[in-house]
């Protein structure tokens, strides 16, 4: 039985039709499955490996810490020299308000430990997020995504749950007293991304202020760089109560967090006790791994370097079948008549050698979002493979 099949029968799928490519390498911004094939990657593990795969000082990290101990004791019992180590690099460049971080194993966990902790020191008990918003699949992110689709086969799901429209003035008026903290993406990656007005952002910021509920800002997607600043945040001049992180937090290795201030935090320690808890959040090779893929993101200025790359890629995605490309530095969607137009162009994509995918709330949008150091002669090379796919199309 080849590996296809060994993957279909003994592997949970989460859809009808896997793309099961075997990938057996990966490097930089490129790819190798079984057969030797080289592939582009305009994925990055969808804005994990910011830093590019395999990173050198990612593996040296590793190598190091998995040589004095793996798995010790659950999170919070223990010091762990990697989560206080990567704890404190992280609030370093965060502001002083954002100074406790709750390592987790993942985003999803991230986003349920946020919901949980502005309940505690609320009091409250509404949770408001935004339509076309991913925050995770277990059921209380599931709860506050903004797309009825994904969440319907699982209802019951969390009450007191409200969603608003994104960028929508009028809207923030439903923010009340009764609110115990407002989930929005700085950035809406899933959305195709999505940008907010600076107006609408700062107005967020000044309802949940006045009304005492916290603004939990989820940049598990557009975090480390990807918008080209270290935060999203900071484009706009807004500071949230929680900040949620993943993705390229561990740089390849899972972990996720949410960040608050300490006197906020605290609220998890008693009434009840040990108010959330876990077993591998801040697994000490993912939490050395992370501290070493950013101080690579930050040392080797690869932030800088965004904008220009962003640049390069809207000079060149210039055909008549592109409808329009959105764009927060290297994060882009590059929208197409429709699904099935869009599903034709990814597939002769990945054929040719560029790997790439589509977004959850817009399935005519091509995902764009790479390794942060992707050299130019890769995004020139994918670019014209993505122009000779739609001027192919055009003859067919």
């Amino acid at each position: 039985m080849n590996q296809r099949q060994l993957f279909l029968n003994h592997v949970g799928q989460t859809s009808e039709a896997p793309l099961a490519i075997n990938i057996v390498r990966a490097q930089g911004s490129r790819m190798w499955d079984a057969e030797g094939k080289e592939y582009i990657d305009w994925i990055a593990g969808i804005g994990v490996c910011n830093v590019g795969h395999c990173h050198p000082s990612v593996l040296a990290a590793i190598h190091e810490q998995s040589a004095r101990y793996l798995h010790v004791m659950v999170y919070g019992e223990l010091i762990e020299n990697p989560q206080v180590a990567y704890a404190q690099f992280l609030t370093r460049h965060l502001p002083e308000s954002l100074q406790s971080v709750f390592f987790t194993t993942g985003g999803s966990e991230a986003t349920e430990g946020a919901m949980k902790l502005a309940k505690r020191y609320t009091g409250r008990t509404q949770i408001i997020s935004f339509k076309h918003s991913y925050h995770g699949s277990t059921q209380g992110a599931l709860s506050i995504m903004g797309s009825e689709y994904w969440k319907q086969a699982y209802r019951p799901l969390l009450p007191d749950v409200l969603q608003l429209e994104y960028n929508n003035m009028e809207d923030l008026s439903f923010i009340t007293e009764r609110t115990a903290c407002v989930v929005a993406e700085t950035i809406q990656a899933e959305a195709g991304v999505n940008v907010p007005q600076r107006e609408w952002l700062t107005a967020l910021r000044k309802r949940c202020t006045a009304t005492g509920a916290l603004l939990v800002l989820h940049e598990i997607q557009c975090g480390f760089g990807r918008n080209g600043s270290l935060w999203a945040f900071e484009l706009f001049d807004v500071v949230p109560d929680i900040l949620l992180l993943g993705k390229a937090l561990g740089g390849g290795m899972p972990l996720g967090a949410f960040i608050a201030g300490r006197h906020i935090m605290q609220s998890l320690t008693h009434q009840p006790v040990l108010g959330h808890i876990n077993t591998f959040g801040g697994h000490p090779v993912s939490c050395a791994a992370g501290l070493a893929a950013m101080q690579a993101l930050i040392n080797e200025q690869m932030i800088q370097q965004v904008a220009e790359k962003e640049n390069l890629f809207l000079t060149l995605l210039k055909h008549e079948r592109i409808r329009r490309v959105t764009s927060a530095g290297l994060m882009m969607a590059v929208w197409f008549k429709d699904f099935d137009e869009n599903k034709m162009i990814i597939d002769a994509l990945i054929e040719k050698g560029v790997f790439t995918d589509w977004f959850l709330f817009a399935s005519n949008a091509l995902r764009i979002v790479p390794p942060l150091n992707i050299p130019e002669e890769d995004i020139r090379t994918s670019c014209a493979m993505l122009l000779e796919v739609l001027d192919q199309l055009g003859k067919a």
